[in-house]
């Protein structure tokens, strides 16, 4: 290779890396020149201690305190409905009559026999005393009244059977029974139902049964009365535990004086326990779950003032441990204060040390019984 063309080459290198520095040059200058990222609008609300009423939760079936499909014990034509669907009635009150002309008659066939038989009684009786009949055939007088009298009591309690009667106080059921109907044995009439109180079934695990005692109080909320809450007491739990779920049977009592609540109804109760403890809450918005655990933006000063002397503020990413929820609200166990200042939203915008702008115009929900907000 020649001289020349060693110069050559030198030239050609140095050209190439004077373009490469003055676009270099010019990089850093749209880079300097470009718009810094402006503060971020979000929410925020300040983590606060409230007085949590610690809870055992569990879904809860309900079912009657004294509940009945009642049924005719003897067959019958029917011959007057005593009721209407949905009425409230009282114990011992007349609901069906079954046709008992049969039985009528045949009670007053028997009750002519009891007449006879306990006048044949007195007469012999009067008879032995003057010696004119023996010992014995009083004795058969006073069986054969008896027997009378036995076949009066068995026709009077098949007389009683053709009128079905209320067991105990309670509302009915849906009938479709009509007069001139004939009823089976067993064939449904109406079904009966004590609505005030009413029985709450539901199971817990067995790791919980040392909370658990008779007379413990217990809370109901059921999506069919949204926002309203039902009182009630445990009257029962189970003396065993289920081998298959290891579970244990809980009933508690509930006051359904307004009959709000029917057997075959679920809801959600919760059982109370011990005294109410002061415990730090969030609402849920303000919480990110991610798989490699729950976080949210503590609002902090930065480090650095800006150029009007005051320090901006800024977030600041921090990990927490959560525990139980109670409607829009969420303890914090781990990793906040009371008064620290919490991003509610707009978390998707931010990042460690992006600078934010707070405007609490508009919050999420925060409550520890919502309700709906349609109506």
């Amino acid at each position: 290779m020649t001289r020349r063309m060693i110069y050559m080459l030198l030239a050609v290198l140095a050209l190439i890396a004077a373009l490469a520095f003055g676009f270099y040059l010019h990089i850093q200058k749209l880079i300097a020149s470009s718009p810094k990222p402006g503060p971020q609008t979000v929410s925020t609300t300040k983590a606060q201690l409230l007085d949590w009423q610690p809870q055992l939760n569990a879904v809860a079936s309900l079912s009657p305190v004294r509940g009945v499909d009642l049924s005719s014990e003897i067959a019958g034509l029917v011959r007057q409905v005593s009721f209407h669907s949905g009425q409230n009635v009282k114990a011992g009150e007349v609901l069906v009559e079954l046709n008992a002309d049969v039985e009528r008659a045949q009670m007053r066939t028997l009750e002519a026999a009891v007449d006879l038989a306990e006048l044949v009684l007195a007469r012999d009786k009067a008879q032995l005393a003057a010696q004119a009949v023996s010992q014995a055939q009083v004795d058969a007088d006073t069986a054969d009244l008896k027997s009378k009298r036995a076949q009066l009591a068995q026709a009077q309690a098949t007389l009683d059977k053709k009128t079905v009667r209320a067991p105990f106080a309670g509302r009915l059921g849906i009938s479709t029974v009509v007069p001139g109907q004939y009823l089976n044995v067993g064939d449904k009439i109406v079904t009966l139902q004590t609505l005030q109180p009413i029985y709450a079934d539901f199971s817990l695990p067995q790791q919980r049964l040392s909370q658990l005692s008779v007379s413990q109080r217990v809370q109901l909320r059921t999506d069919a009365y949204p926002g309203q809450t039902f009182a009630g007491r445990i009257n029962a739990i189970s003396p065993k535990v289920d081998t298959g779920t290891r579970n244990v049977q809980v009933q508690a009592t509930l006051d359904n004086p307004q009959a709000k609540l029917l057997p075959g109804m679920f809801g959600n109760l919760g059982v109370n326990v011990g005294e109410p403890m002061r415990t730090l809450t969030l609402p849920q918005a303000a919480i990110t779950y991610n798989p490699y655990g729950a976080t949210v933006f503590v609002i902090k000063p930065a480090e650095k003032a800006g150029p009007d002397g005051k320090k901006p503020l800024q977030a600041s990413q921090v990990f927490v441990t959560t525990g139980e929820t109670r409607g829009d609200q969420v303890a914090v166990t781990k990793g906040l204060q009371a008064g620290d200042e919490v991003v509610t939203s707009g978390q998707l915008k931010l990042k460690n040390g992006t600078p934010v702008l707070i405007d609490n115009s508009v919050q999420p929900l925060s409550q520890a019984d919502p309700k709906p907000q349609e109506h």
